[in-house]
């Protein structure tokens, strides 16, 4: 679709600097705070063997994104991507509502997740959740509009107060380093059976490390995107695995396995331990901040792959506009508030959000299947990030593997929400075949 001369564009307004912390945040978000918990019931001790494990799992799919964001630095993600590499615009617009239907959920969860922490924090069981969750999806909506440069701001802001928190977790514990067996999994020492239990470990830590989407479907907002881009979602990375790392073994040395395993807020179990001064409530403190970052990212995302699908012709053509002094996709961010709303009055969206964790593993696929292809087509044009073949067909295997290990050993239910939403992206395609006008990839 062409565009007029005089027509709003984004403002490419971010650095690499704030794309790595925007990444970063993105990782981060409040999982970890949980995360440890669980992960220790599967591996014990040896938890941060398997951040270990996930990271270099995940980084293979990182550097698909990073190479293919440095080739096309486009809102539309995963959409624009798949959509170039195979001309399937069903396709491509059942992959891009997938990854928007992941990070609605995400933040309808989050807001009513925040909502309650607020209720805790201030005493204010009198004042209904509902009201609380959509006052925080308001309040996010109107700084999205505002501009991504504030937007950014904020979302520096948290992810410091969540890093913080970690490295605060880091610091008191440092000095139990060493206490305690960091190869202590469940039932015994290390044998074969030990390969699979590290291989649950690291499907489950995995998911610690997507922020891939994100960082792309804002490429069009970067300054320089073939170097900052993959460039940033590297920093991004090896940030987080240094952080993960460091707190899964101070978890583990300050609190044994066995009781990490099943305290309800494993960190903070942490912090009784090893600084009982720490203020009650500054963890509730540091998962709103962290929450409230993660809702934050994944608005700007939605809104971005929004904005990019339409101007695929993929979804109508008012999405794609653009506020001539906001320089936002304001209708884009509009629709989404509406839709996040009406999830947050649902309340328990939980087993919807697994179900789009089995429709991104499906997504994450594709795209590296899509960096195979656009290699090897004449006339595709070139990144300044280039990675060998060995590293996409590597990142395919792996997302295909953890696809069939989500839908044969999870929850049937999340599977067939899984199926279910994918008909109906199908159904409403179906609906739009005659208006839609994506299936002549748009000019990089």
């Amino acid at each position: 679709m062409s565009q007029a001369a005089d027509t709003p564009t984004l403002e490419r307004s971010m650095g690499w600097g704030l794309l790595a912390l925007y990444g970063l945040g993105s990782m981060l978000g409040a999982g970890i705070y949980g995360l440890v918990g669980r992960a220790a019931e599967v591996v014990g001790s040896a938890v941060w063997l398997s951040f270990v494990i996930a990271m270099i799992a995940a980084l293979l799919t990182g550097l698909s994104y990073a190479s293919l964001g440095s080739r096309y630095p486009r809102a539309g993600g995963a959409a624009y991507i798949i959509n170039r590499a195979f001309g399937k615009p069903m396709l491509s617009y059942v992959a891009g509502l997938s990854v928007i239907a992941s990070g609605l959920t995400s933040m309808a969860t989050g807001s009513r997740v925040i909502a309650e922490n607020l209720q805790v924090a201030f005493n204010w069981q009198n004042v209904p959740a509902i009201l609380l969750a959509v006052g925080t999806l308001l309040l996010l909506a109107g700084l999205v509009f505002r501009g991504l440069r504030e937007s950014m701001v904020v979302n520096a802001i948290c992810t410091a107060v969540e890093a913080g928190g970690l490295l605060l977790i880091l610091s008191v514990g440092f000095s139990y380093w060493g206490t305690q067996d960091l190869l202590d999994v469940p039932g015994g020492g290390l044998d074969a059976a030990s390969a699979l239990i590290f291989a649950q470990g690291a499907v489950l830590t995995f998911f610690s490390f997507l922020g891939f989407e994100d960082m792309l479907n804002v490429s069009e907002e970067v300054k320089n995107p073939q170097t900052a881009l993959p460039l940033g979602l590297l920093l991004a990375m090896g940030a987080a695995t240094l952080i993960y790392v460091g707190v899964a073994i101070t978890a583990v040395s300050v609190v044994p396995w066995r009781e990490l395993s099943t305290a309800p807020a494993p960190l903070q179990a942490v912090m009784e331990r090893a600084a009982p001064w720490f203020p009650k409530n500054g963890f509730t403190a540091i998962t709103i901040f962290a929450v409230a970052n993660t809702a934050l990212i994944n608005f700007v995302m939605g809104s971005r792959l929004v904005y990019g699908m339409a101007r695929q012709g993929l979804l109508p053509e008012k999405l794609g506009a653009v506020h001539a002094k906001r320089r936002t996709p304001h209708y884009a961010i509009l629709i989404l508030l509406a839709i996040i709303i009406v999830l947050a009055f649902v309340g328990d969206v939980s087993q919807l959000a697994a179900a789009t964790v089995i429709l991104l593993l499906a997504v994450f696929t594709l795209m590296n299947v899509s960096l195979l292809v656009l290699r090897q087509r004449p006339g595709e044009p070139k990144g300044a990030f280039e990675v060998p073949a060995v590293i996409p067909a590597a990142g395919a295997v792996v997302c295909a593997a953890l696809l069939f290990t989500r839908v044969a050993t999870g929850n049937w239910l999340a599977s067939a929400i899984a199926g279910a939403l994918l008909a109906a992206i199908a159904v409403l395609y179906l609906l739009r075949r005659a208006q839609i006008r994506g299936a002549a990839t748009p000019p990089a």
